[in-house]
């Protein structure tokens, strides 16, 4: 099934990619999408994992239905369900259920990248958000998958166009940097048609940082066809350009 690695924004990407936020809403599962749309463009199997996903009914698409239906991407799985719109473990303690446990995930998407070029791993919430009762996070999960058999993995980070960016972005940055962790690139999660001063500023200030911007997703991307989003992913993840 493998057919080799694809690239964004002209960075070849590895194995495994983590996909985390600056905050819960600001366009991980749109990013994530647009992530796989692209790869597959060029070729690539890609796999999408999530490992908790909350806020959705048991006959809901959730956030791995959507990624089915824009990117058409097959594989879509999630760890874990949970009704509640809250964080994982404080959802997961109001339904009574018990949370994976770091290394489940971590040997669900290892299995799947030993199948896939590219492996998709959206987060919930931002980067320290815990994932199961032990307080294992998404930066966890990204370095025991790191120092085990689905390394190596990188980390795409998704933010905000607005003010408060910044802050969030550099926190969420140096967050992963003492953790030791490779950071692959920045998405903006939705940039507007009109965008303000204040964003068009922002987006010079995330341009110039050492970690890449990848692209900035055109707002309400998610009400595109398949079709359409399919088309237009590549374009939106160029890169600085």
């Amino acid at each position: 099934m493998k057919r080799g690695k694809a690239s964004v924004a002209g960075a070849e990407l590895p194995g495994v990619v983590l996909i985390t936020g600056t905050d819960t809403d600001v366009g991980k599962t749109v990013a994530t999408a647009a992530l796989a749309a692209a790869l597959q463009a060029q070729g690539a199997c890609v796999a999408v994992y999530k490992p908790v996903q909350t806020g959705v009914s048991p006959g809901d698409g959730g956030d791995m239905g959507e990624v089915r239906r824009l990117a058409g991407t097959d594989e879509c799985l999630e760890g874990i369900r949970l009704t509640l719109p809250m964080a994982p473990v404080a959802a997961a303690v109001r339904e009574a259920k018990v949370l994976p446990a770091l290394e489940v995930h971590a040997a669900a998407i290892a299995d799947l990248a030993d199948k896939y070029d590219h492996v998709l791993v959206e987060g919930a919430g931002g980067l320290l958000v815990a994932l199961d009762g032990d307080g294992n996070t998404i930066a966890e999960l990204a370095r025991a998958l790191e120092d085990g058999p689905a390394s190596p993995c990188a980390v795409v980070v998704v933010c905000r166009s607005g003010l408060g960016t910044l802050n969030h972005t550099l926190l969420t940055l140096e967050a992963l940097a003492v953790r030791g962790l490779n950071t692959t690139g920045l998405v903006v999660g939705a940039w507007p048609r009109d965008p303000s001063a204040i964003e068009l500023d922002n987006r010079v200030f995330l341009e110039q940082l050492p970690t890449p911007l990848l692209g900035c997703l055109p707002e309400k991307a998610s009400a595109l066809s398949g079709e359409q989003f399919r088309a237009a992913a590549p374009e939106w993840l160029r890169g600085r350009g």
